[in-house]
């Protein structure tokens, strides 16, 4: 080494500082790289850790009639935790029912679907086949849901409807695989049979009221050739009889009381109202969590299993649009990003119409007189004090399936009665002694849409379900109006029967009863089949069989909006099943099955009843 110290000179005092001062220089600027990538490590680990914090394994989006089912059997495994945001707020205040009687008191439901505090207040385009009309929508936006707003009638449609959705291509959703979910579900007053359940959270029971005015409908009804049926969703649909209903020792039995309530104190449950999700987020096709608003402040929470939407038939799409799954033509019009062109969100759009013919009664037997004020504060103390009463029902005791006509193989026309007289969705009081029944097509071949309107998640969507588009619905609704008239005319109503109010005895041509349809028929509040369950292969389906939504990961629809096509009935009980069954998909658990239940057919289809 000496040699190569000899040709060394030493550096004047100054190149000495110089080079000191290059030196520290150099290393601050290594020790300011190396704080720096700390600092973005350190960033990035307490953003990892914070999103960790801030995750669960499931966030299901909407505490409605799926949802609140969801929720309670996914938290069923103390390994899962769930996340459940509500739009809405809670149905209880301050932990008590009595003190939101306008939900838990079955005969004050006309108060929230009229009512923006519980509810989206929808509304449709103006309808080109009745009259340019804007079709009202309440959808529930509190906990339960429309099940917290409906009329609490519990109808499961035809065993053909679940038979038909199979071959639509939601395989393994035929009637063997959905009857036990809806048996799952359910705790039938009356007990279990191969058709009814015996201890499910979901408590079923039939009217007390025995009205005159419900045994007279059911008495005319046989009069006219059609046959009683004990049980509407048991082994025979079709028929007239006595309606179960979703209510449990005078109260709505809503999902929120069923399963929400059950779950909310397991410790791997979390559950959050007036929260409105804006958005769900995705890394590629990956999804990941969800955008919400609470409080004004925007917040994100992440899902490392999957995030479920349970908004219903006009939300979930409208948040699967929002966040780019749509129509990729549609989405770039509004300047959102695009993550999977699915043309079939948003289509399809299904509904039931329904029309209300009314009678005056000679009698002063109907719910007219319970309308007054003084009769109305003592009707609701005493459901306040015991949950009994005339406030313990809906009054929507009894209804009944037919076949529009011979050839037609199972009920496509469905009847309530009520000893009441509703106008304008209840909008507007009662003016006399009535009776009526509700009534309308099950299976409309109009179909209909939504799209957004915006890209804010605050704006209604367009809502265009192109009602009475075909001669076939408005021919069936014809039939409704003739039929119900003819139940209407037996001798079981002699007593009590005045004139009729609507349509009228002026409205008798053909012409006559399609002008009154344009001019009267309304929603029956059943709208569905907007994220269409079908094969991948589909290009309409928006979910498969799995509910997963098709061309991404790790995102469900579950509810009344995955339905290939409208059941033949109402629409509640048919979404609770479709939650039971999905939870057990989710769950990896194999479906369960129930084969060879037997089903009424009529012995000949060359006669209308």
């Amino acid at each position: 080494m000496s040699y190569l110290m000899k040709g060394f000179k030493p550096h004047s005092p100054v190149m000495c500082k110089v080079r000191g001062s290059l030196f520290k220089a150099h290393t601050l600027k290594n020790m300011l790289s190396i704080n720096e990538q700390q600092f973005k490590i350190s960033r990035a680990s307490s953003q990892l850790s914070s999103e960790k914090a801030n995750s669960y394994n499931y966030i299901i989006v909407g505490a409605g009639s799926a949802g609140c089912v969801l929720a309670n059997r996914l938290t069923e495994d103390p390994q899962s935790t769930v996340l459940l945001l509500e739009a809405g707020p809670k149905d209880t205040l301050l932990g008590s029912k009595r003190l939101m009687w306008k939900i838990h008191m079955p005969a004050a439901l006309t108060y929230n679907l009229c009512d923006e505090k519980y509810n989206w207040y929808y509304h449709t385009t103006p309808q080109r086949h009745m009259d340019n009309r804007v079709m009202y929508w309440p959808r529930g936006r509190v906990w339960g849901g429309s099940s917290s707003l409906n009329a609490m009638v519990y109808i499961r449609g035809h065993a053909e409807d679940y038979n038909r959705w199979s071959r639509e291509g939601a395989l393994g959703w035929d009637y063997q695989h959905c009857l036990p979910y809806f048996k799952k579900a359910q705790t039938h007053e009356l007990g279990p049979d191969q058709y009814r359940g015996g201890n499910g959270p979901l408590h079923v029971s039939r009217g007390k009221t025995n009205h005159p005015l419900h045994q007279a409908f059911l008495e005319a009804a046989q009069q006219a050739g059609y046959p009683f049926t004990d049980d509407m969703n048991g082994y025979q649909q079709e028929g007239f009889g006595w309606m179960d209903m979703t209510i449990h020792q005078g109260q709505r039995w809503s999902t929120a009381s069923a399963y929400l309530r059950p779950a909310i104190s397991r410790p791997n449950f979390s559950a959050a109202e007036k929260t409105l999700v804006t958005k769900i987020l995705f890394q590629g096709t990956k999804c990941i969590g969800v955008e919400y608003v609470k409080n004004g402040q925007r917040k994100k929470v992440f899902a490392n299993k999957e995030v479920i939407l349970s908004g219903g038939a006009i939300n979930s799409p409208q948040l699967l649009m929002l966040s780019g799954i749509g129509n990729a033509d549609d989405l770039k019009k509004l300047g959102i990003p695009v993550v999977c062109h699915l043309p079939g969100v948003g289509q399809n759009l299904q509904d039931h119409l329904e029309v209300y013919v009314q009678q005056k009664c000679t009698k002063p037997i109907t719910l007219y007189s319970a309308q007054k004020p003084l009769n109305m504060v003592r009707i609701g103390l005493e459901w306040l004090w015991k949950f009994t009463g005339e406030g313990a029902t809906a009054h929507l005791e009894s209804g009944g399936f037919i076949r529009s006509e011979p050839g037609v193989p199972h009920p496509d026309i469905q009847f309530h009665f009520l000893p009441s007289q509703v106008i304008d969705h209840g909008r507007v009081a009662s003016t006399m002694e009535a009776y009526q029944v509700h009534v309308g097509p099950m299976r409309s071949t109009s179909v209909g849409w939504l799209k957004l309107k915006s890209s804010d998640p605050k704006d209604h969507p367009i809502i265009e379900p192109n009602y009475l588009s075909t001669e076939r619905d408005t021919w069936e609704f014809r039939q409704c109006v003739k039929l119900t008239r003819e139940i209407f005319a037996q001798k079981a109503f002699e007593k009590f029967r005045g004139p009729e109010i609507q349509p009228g005895n002026h409205v008798q041509s053909d012409k006559e009863i399609d002008a009154f349809i344009r001019q009267k028929a309304d929603s029956a509040y059943h709208p569905s089949c907007t994220c269409k369950m079908g094969q991948p292969s589909d290009c309409t389906a928006v979910v498969d069989p799995q509910t997963k939504v098709i061309g991404v990961e790790n995102l469900r629809v579950v509810d009344a909006s995955i339905m290939p096509s409208v059941v033949t009935g109402n629409l509640n009980a048919p979404t609770i099943m479709i939650a039971e069954k999905a939870a057990d998909i989710i769950k990896g658990l194999p479906s369960l099955q129930e084969k060879s239940v037997p089903v009424y057919k009529p012995k000949t289809l060359e006669t209308q009843r």
